[in-house]
């Protein structure tokens, strides 16, 4: 996820503050996918008006079910957000050096 600083992306990197994986909510069929969006929790709102649906641990397994979920913001608590480093912008770099920290407003340093 990006905001914009000028002319360049500022990257910032979203997880869960267990740092633990989780599941967006998403439909498939043999002609491609789509991952389900809502409305923006108060830690995405600075970012952009929407974010993935991202399931509830519990949930998961009724998503994959097709039972219905609720398909809502996830609470803004169990989440964190910091900036990364610009390098993550070109899909020349794909290594761990993407996701270290950046300071708000360095892009060059």
């Amino acid at each position: 996820m990006g905001f914009m600083s000028g002319k360049r992306r500022e990257p910032y990197f979203f997880e869960m503050r267990d740092s633990e994986p989780f599941m967006f909510a998403g439909v498939f069929d043999h002609n491609g996918f789509a991952i389900l969006t809502t409305t923006a929790n108060e830690l995405m709102a600075p970012f952009h008006d929407r974010m993935p649906v991202i399931l509830d641990p519990a949930e998961s397994d009724a998503w994959l079910a097709g039972e219905q979920v609720p398909l809502r913001p996830y609470p803004s608590d169990r989440m964190t957000v910091r900036p990364v480093s610009i390098r993550v912008n070109s899909p020349l770099h794909d290594d761990a050096g993407c996701l270290e920290p950046r300071t708000p407003g360095r892009l060059l340093f």
